[in-house]
């Protein structure tokens, strides 16, 4: 039985790759270590937790001491890294955060596994899961590739930058065997709503003004998350070590575009006039150093390993807007305290 270790699996994109791997593998024994930071809730995996094969550690990453204690005694057989402060926001506000989580605690795991491995690395594999934002910001034209020249532009961006180096360092410097995945925005069921799309559901059901920065005009290629799941396993069982692989949905939206199609479904699924939610349309100032536009060429990964999106925007839209209009409880819950306080101090009107 191979035991796998997939960091920040009780978050967005970890909860679907934990359930991806629980039920696919039944062979493996799947670690999910977690710290339950805001955006971490163990109710997203309740479907899986009394699985056979599925094991919760909640721990730090930014412990380098309890990491190397939990490696020497699973002895894990490869590792998923997913855990990572995400809102871009959030780094803007409180930068420190992201340089201890998503550096230091990658250099902690980095570490570890070199440790635990260094006398056998065959058919080992520590795999790092990045974004596109790591590659800065495109004009009017052209993609992101493989090649393309890092230029972080938010502190989120570039402790993501400085944990993908780390980690072809250590394949360089210490042979260990890793792979790199940069995946543009992710949007689906269990994502937490300081995110546009589900804080924008959240807000048109209860007639809450939508919050767009700016005029709305920045454009981002958007995934349905159970896609990219799907390539993590690809590119997990697939890859060759030392590569880096772009995941991309080739699906470009504005801002505000893709807020009027999320206005036309949602006044459709809760049978209000159509043009109803797109009054509550808001313009907010403008983040700092927001990036215009992010677009991603994942043809390497089609190529080599035959993924490709599953799903058209507008299917995957439907699919999610019907999940969190399903799951009102669990918004109820996510949307409670502490996160309150948050979006009121974010969101302040332009």
């Amino acid at each position: 039985m191979k035991t796998i270790l997939i960091t920040g699996g009780a978050g967005f994109i970890g909860n679907h790759v934990v359930r991806r791997f629980v039920r696919k593998y039944p062979d493996y024994k799947i670690v999910n270590l977690d710290n339950l930071t805001y955006a971490g809730n163990l109710a997203n995996l309740k479907d899986v937790e009394k699985a056979p094969n599925y094991e919760f550690v909640k721990a730090d990453i930014v412990d380098a001491k309890h990491m190397l204690e939990i490696f020497k005694q699973y002895n894990f057989d490869g590792v998923i890294h997913l855990a990572a402060e995400s809102h871009v926001d959030r780094s803007i506000s409180s930068p420190m955060e992201f340089i201890f989580t998503n550096i230091v605690g990658t250099m902690n795991l980095l570490n570890a596994a070199r440790i635990t491995w260094e006398n056998n690395m065959e058919n080992k594999l520590f795999y790092h899961i990045s974004t596109d934002e790591v590659y800065g910001s495109l004009g009017e034209l052209g993609l992101f590739y493989e090649t393309t020249a890092y230029d972080p532009r938010s502190p989120y961006s570039a402790s993501k930058a400085s944990s993908d180096h780390l980690v072809r360092a250590s394949f360089h410097t210490y042979k260990l065997p890793v792979v790199i995945s940069n995946c543009s925005n992710n949007y689906g069921p269990y994502q937490f709503p300081e995110k546009l799309i589900p804080l924008s559901i959240n807000n048109i059901k209860h007639n809450k003004p939508i919050p767009i920065y700016g005029k709305g005009e920045n454009i981002r290629d958007w995934l349905f998350v159970e896609d990219h799941a799907n390539a993590i396993d690809l590119i997990f069982h697939h890859c060759k070590t030392g590569e880096t692989y772009n995941i991309g949905g080739n699906n470009e939206w504005t801002n505000i575009d893709l807020i009027r199609l999320l206005c036309w479904v949602m006044d459709r699924k809760l049978n209000r006039p159509e043009g109803t939610s797109v009054q509550l349309i808001t313009f907010v100032k403008d983040r700092a150093g927001h990036d215009l536009r992010y677009a991603i060429d994942s043809s390497k990964l089609q190529g080599e390993l035959g993924w490709k999106p599953s799903l058209q925007f507008a299917e995957g839209l439907e699919k999610t807007v019907d999940w969190y209009l399903a799951n009102e409880d669990w918004m109820n819950n996510i949307t409670s305290g502490d996160y309150q306080g948050y979006y009121e101090k974010q969101y302040t009107k332009r």
